[in-house]
């Protein structure tokens, strides 16, 4: 039988035993048919290639992830991922559908790549309520049924309306819900810091995965009750890796990225949390099992993440498995990436199809430092002095603490520029209500100047934070100039900016382009004096009202567990 390709020589990963075996590969029709020796009477092709002992794995499946997270479009994510050996994802577009709905989301679904992109149905657009955030977007239980027969649907996006969840069987969530566990399909969650029986009726109503940040402790209790976990890198701690090991729970988490930045993306993806799993003293070879064997299952996809018999042909080869040094990329038993030659172009798109009513987005008119004046109600103004809550940063997460401060009103007027706070606004972008709320963040964030972006999740509505009305100002107009991304200012100058014309939160640049500049929009905030191992995300999930414990959206400050607006004053 004549076939595609046979690759001699190599050491061949095989997921059951979780070793490499030496042998030989053959693949036929974009799967693999043989793995082994002894098969030169019946197999043979024109088509043989020598391996020179390379490491055969699978190609890497990330099943927690969002394309808008890289602010770029499908066709360039793609281009980036397949060079980092990733060859499948499971990408949550909640982003896109916060802004444009389901027809944002059906916008990224037509765009075919080489990279195996399936999607997940975002369940929380808003990611609270109406009550809470106002979006361009909403998904209820109608977007969802539709979504459903779209073939590369693979599970329901991250459940993120807990109240609604576990309070009220008949809650929009719920009904979404139900109508996904018809199809039988994974249901992914975001449950950070929910714990004892609030995790079990959590689990209970069907959501069975979590991506969130972890402890030894919360570890242990979500597995113990039958979640599975998808890792990230801000939970990929010594201690949790030693955890996972000891207790040999290889068949209940996988690793996932969640958020790669595009300045990010252009390094390293997937792969980087394998190494970084190994440095943290996992086996290479589970390293390897918990990026390609256990995802796959996890999602159902029992066609590919292992090297066997019937199996899609993707894979990589690499010189080095301690250093994880990939040499080359295949998609179906196809060459596309060489690390000496690039990408094989052919099979990648060179421009954008997104359609032109996807930009022009921002529907916001320029502000004046008189719209960032905070008016103090009567009822708080006690002899010129207000009490007023404070989002403060914790360093190294995307989480806030509840604190206070006591500054001078003059006028009714919050005099706030002499404090150690920053001032916080979000303004309604969609035109729908013309919203604007304030905020105080304390903790390490930039001591002069302003940031500002649409790029605010989930709703991405124009955010400002900056320590003085000037400044802050110069930044919301020109980030409405260039139709929304990211800026930084100081001294009436604009330091760095990343435009993100489509939506507001991604661009149809090339990846290096779009990485380059979000580099100096990151190095601008670190300079005014962000200091955080993140710092566009630390910033952009400020208005994020279900990650712990108090953020700001247009609607006001936001109680995260409470799941209500609490004034600014207190």
């Amino acid at each position: 039988m004549e076939v595609q390709l046979i690759i001699k020589n190599l050491k061949v990963y095989n997921s059951y035993f979780k070793k490499f075996i030496q042998g030989d590969v053959v693949i036929n029709d974009g799967k693999f048919i043989h793995i082994g020796n002894n098969y030169e009477d019946r197999l043979s092709s024109k088509n043989i290639i020598d391996g020179n002992n390379k490491y055969m794995i699978p190609g890497l499946i990330d099943i927690h992830m969002h394309i808008e997270s890289s602010m770029t479009i499908p066709s360039e994510f793609s281009k980036a991922a397949i060079k980092q050996g990733v060859t499948t994802v499971v990408a949550d577009p909640h982003e896109i559908a916060n802004v444009f709905g389901i027809e944002g989301i059906k916008e990224f679904i037509k765009s075919k790549e080489k990279l195996d992109i399936f999607y997940g149905i975002p369940s929380s657009v808003p990611s609270t309520s109406n009550h809470l955030e106002t979006t361009g977007g909403e998904i209820t239980v109608n977007e969802v049924k539709e979504l459903l027969s779209y073939e590369n649907i693979l599970c329901l996006g991250e459940v993120m309306n807990f109240k609604d969840l576990i309070e009220d069987e008949n809650s929009a969530i719920n009904n979404i819900i139900n109508v996904s566990k018809d199809k039988k399909i994974p249901l992914e969650g975001h449950c950070p810091k929910i714990d004892g029986v609030d995790l079990s009726f959590y689990i209970y109503r069907g959501v069975n995965g979590d991506h969130t940040q972890q402890s030894v402790a919360s570890l242990e209790e979500k597995i113990k009750n039958g979640m599975f976990i998808e890792m990230q890198h801000k939970s990929m701690t010594t201690e949790n890796i030693k955890f996972l090991v000891e207790n040999n729970l290889y068949e209940h988490f996988a690793l996932a990225t969640d958020d790669v930045m595009a300045d990010k993306l252009t390094k390293g993806h997937l792969n980087e949390l394998v190494k970084e799993a190994v440095n943290l003293g996992m086996s290479i070879e589970n390293a390897i099992y918990v990026a390609t064997y256990t995802p796959a299952k996890r999602m159902r996809l029992f066609d590919r993440g292992t090297i066997a018999p019937g199996k899609i042909a993707d894979f990589i080869l690499l010189d080095d498995i301690k250093n994880f040094d990939i040499y080359e990329v295949y998609k179906n038993g196809e060459a596309v990436f060489n690390r000496c030659n690039g990408l094989k172009e052919k099979y990648f798109m060179k421009k954008s199809n997104f359609h032109k009513k996807f930009y022009n987005s921002i529907k916001l008119n320029q502000i004046t430092k008189e719209n960032l004046l905070v008016r103090v109600p009567q009822k708080y103004n006690n002899n010129n002095k207000v009490t007023c809550r404070t989002m403060n940063i914790m360093k190294n997460t995307t989480f806030t603490e509840e604190g206070e401060v006591s500054l001078d009103v003059e006028n009714n007027i919050l005099k706030w520029e002499n404090s150690n706070c920053a001032l916080i606004a979000v303004f309604e972008r969609y035109g729908k209500n013309n919203n604007v709320a304030f905020g105080l963040v304390q903790g390490e964030i930039i001591k002069e100047g302003a940031v500002a972006t649409t790029w605010a999740h989930d709703n991405h509505n124009v955010m400002v934070m900056g320590r003085n009305v000037e400044d802050m100002a110069l930044a919301v107009n020109k980030l409405i100039d260039f139709n929304g991304g990211y800026i930084v200012v100081k001294d009436n100058n604009v330091l760095a900016k990343l435009e993100l014309p489509i939506g507001g939160i991604v661009s149809d640049e090339p990846i290096e382009v779009v990485g380059e500049k979000l580099g100096k929009v990151r190095s601008a905030m670190k300079e005014l004096g962000y200091n955080h191992m993140n710092e566009i995300m630390s910033f952009s999930t400020l208005s994020l009202p279900v990650s712990p414990a108090i953020k700001i959206t247009d609607k006001g400050l936001i109680d995260v567990k409470k799941c209500k607006v609490v004034s600014l004053f207190k």
